[in-house]
């Protein structure tokens, strides 16, 4: 595939995302995608990955990706994006406060046949977490 192709992909599984067409997720992962740094008890392929998302999507729903900066090749895609939203569920056993966060996250991921065939990333949970919880940032 081309790079433009993973590109393409790349965008639409943020849109998916964000507008909560997690069930379409299939479009642009493989069934069987590895994720090399999956949340704590997720399940494996692009399930886990729907899995994922439908829980950090009911604690923010209004959950937001924006691109900084994205590099990609014939074959990767690694992206630097800010990830913010609203605590409006539970979320890693704490209860909706209401408040909002931004953090930074990287993804990089590795294309076949326009589909995401293996990913790794992080985001920043503990700033995530602490946002959340209304502690004060250094």
């Amino acid at each position: 595939m081309s790079r433009e192709a993973n590109l393409e992909a790349q965008e639409k599984m943020g849109e998916l995302i964000v507008s909560g067409q997690l069930d379409r997720l299939g479009e642009v992962f493989a069934e069987d995608v590895v994720d090399h740094d999956p949340a704590p008890g997720q399940e494996p392929g692009v399930e886990g990955i729907k899995g994922f998302w439908h829980t950090f999507r009911t604690a923010f729903p209004d959950v937001n990706l924006e691109p900084q900066t994205i590099v990609a090749d014939e074959e990767n895609v690694a992206v630097v994006l800010t990830v913010s939203g609203t605590h409006q569920g539970a979320f890693m056993g704490l209860e909706p406060s209401g408040r909002k966060f931004s953090v930074r996250g990287v993804q990089v991921g590795r294309f076949e046949d326009g589909k995401l065939v293996e990913r790794w990333g992080t985001t920043d949970e503990a700033t995530l977490l602490s946002q959340i919880r209304g502690e004060a940032q250094a």
